[in-house]
């Protein structure tokens, strides 16, 4: 049976025209492609910093409330110690022992109630610093991105890659680019415009707390307040 070739049934000045038209339709197709170091970006974005400073109070204000939980825990202890020496005080009658003894006791219980609190108080504020950093790098991610898609749009760029992208192994997702159309400058400045006079002469120190950078492709927000101390049990 004879097999159908497309190559022989077109041939000639036809085949030419059709190479013509292949190649424009090419052309026209080619896409326009710019590059951006998110990471300089969402680094550099004012709003980055100002989330910082506000998770950093968080974590100092529930800093503060657990130092109280310490010191408290603390002269539990000693009265506690106190107590145990002065129930074992052979110079008083063994009523009196015992009921120092008891009283010994008591404070054990109220050691054990501290030592919950504490746990329980530390697990809320990480999870609500946690949650508050969430919610605060979308906020930016979100910002950045509506930048980046209107100078994408202005500028008939079909796509606008991520050159600080790492793959899976921690490995640049570009490999090369020479350096054209790199929207990066120009997304940090226009993101930058509104932020407050003066406000990079005086940056504040990083902290462990603060927003982690995207590793791929805000609105302002008061600091999260540090859950309220449980009450304790009587």
């Amino acid at each position: 049976m004879r097999t159908f070739s497309f190559s022989k049934r077109i041939s000639g000045p036809a085949a030419a025209l059709f190479a013509l038209c292949a190649l424009a339709t090419s052309l026209q197709a080619q896409p326009k492609i710019a590059t951006i170091d998110l990471k300089k970006v969402f680094d550099g974005y004012y709003k980055t910093k100002q989330a910082d400073t506000l998770l950093q109070g968080s974590g100092a204000d529930a800093d503060k409330v657990l130092a109280g939980y310490v010191d408290e825990y603390r002269k539990k202890q000693q009265e506690y110690n106190k107590l145990i020496e002065s129930a074992n005080d052979q110079a008083v009658s063994a009523d009196e022992r015992e009921k120092r003894r008891k009283t010994a006791e008591s404070k054990v219980s109220e050691l054990k109630e501290i030592e919950q609190s504490v746990t329980q108080y530390r697990k809320q504020a990480e999870t609500n610093i946690l949650e508050q950093k969430a919610r605060m790098r979308e906020n930016i991610l979100k910002e950045i991105q509506d930048v980046i898609n209107a100078k994408a749009k202005g500028g008939s760029y079909t796509f606008v890659l991520d050159s600080s992208a790492l793959a899976f192994f921690q490995t640049p997702v570009i490999l090369y680019t020479a350096g054209q159309n790199d929207l990066t400058d120009e997304i940090l400045v226009q993101l930058n415009i509104t932020a407050p006079a003066g406000f990079f002469t005086s940056e504040p120190k990083e902290d462990k707390t603060s927003i982690a950078p995207p590793k791929t492709p805000q609105k302002d927000e008061k600091p999260v307040t540090a859950p309220a101390k449980p009450v304790k049990k009587k």
